[in-house]
């Protein structure tokens, strides 16, 4: 039982460390699909990343992620005198909060693009656009899969913070516990 006891942690800790590490190019990809993407139209004109904010925050936030996962998994296996459990909790929860709210702006962008805004009469762009679409739609798939692993490790950095406190007591438990000190 005790040696199951030793070997979750460092499961947890190797877990912990790949998705990270997988986070990175996860997150470079998508900022190289999305700052790269552009397509010109003869009717229409050329249509840039730049041209859209929330396509400018996807990738500030994507870099954002990729940085934090690379300082975290180097400081992961450093040793000091801080724990850094609390730092990780927090630090990832707002990098999975972060992520979301540019994958929301991105997946508004695609909407408005595939489905256009009749009552603005404003037209849907992809069928103009469509490559540009394909590679937009393919950089929200890839952060929506560093946004799955940053979910993950939110649940695993909020284990290690709260499994090091007990439980709270029941009342059943309480009563019993009063019983006993009686």
């Amino acid at each position: 039982m005790s040696n199951l006891a030793e070997t979750a942690p460092n499961t947890l800790k190797v877990i912990d460390c790949s998705l990270r590490l997988c986070v990175i190019p996860l997150s470079v990809a998508t900022i190289w699909l999305t700052a790269t993407n552009q397509q010109d139209n003869s009717s229409y004109g050329k249509i840039d990343y730049s041209n859209l904010t929330g396509l400018k925050y996807m990738v500030y936030i994507s870099g954002i992620s990729a940085g934090y996962a690379l300082v975290a998994v180097v400081a992961s296996w450093v040793r000091c005198v801080v724990n850094k459990a609390w730092l990780f909790f927090l630090s990832d929860q707002v990098i999975a909060y972060l992520m979301v709210t540019s994958g929301a702006a991105v997946m508004e962008i695609l909407y408005l693009a595939y489905k256009g805004d009749r009552g603005v009469t404003w037209s849907e762009a992809c069928a103009s656009y469509g490559k540009f679409c394909s590679r937009l739609n393919l950089a929200l798939v890839l952060h929506a899969l560093a946004l799955s692993c940053f979910l993950l490790l939110a649940v695993i950095s909020a284990y290690r913070v709260f499994s090091i406190f007990d439980p709270p007591l029941s009342s059943k438990d309480l009563e019993e516990e009063e019983d006993r000190a009686s």
